[in-house]
């Protein structure tokens, strides 16, 4: 019963501990999400409404695929590797 109990307050400290983990990383976001519309609009011309979002959305896109790339290489996890399933 010990055991478990332990167990059990293992798991809540690591959720705990995930939880905060990704609440910061969100603040950490969006930080960055203000500070880089902050340089698109300085960057444009006024008026260039969706022309500045769509600048954005590809700005973000090709941070997210390579910070993506890099923590998957530091981590040491293998690339994707194709599967076919046979019928």
């Amino acid at each position: 019963m010990k055991e478990q109990t332990n167990e059990v307050k293992t798991q809540v400290a690591g959720t705990i501990s995930n939880l905060l983990t990704v609440a910061f990383g969100l603040i950490a976001a969006l930080a960055w999400n203000s500070a880089i519309q902050a340089i698109i609009v300085s960057v444009l011309p006024k008026g260039s409404g969706i022309t500045g979002l769509l600048i954005y959305a590809i700005v973000i896109t090709i941070i997210a695929v390579i910070a993506t790339i890099i923590i998957a290489r530091a981590l040491g996890k293998p690339p994707i590797t194709e599967v076919r399933i046979v019928e």
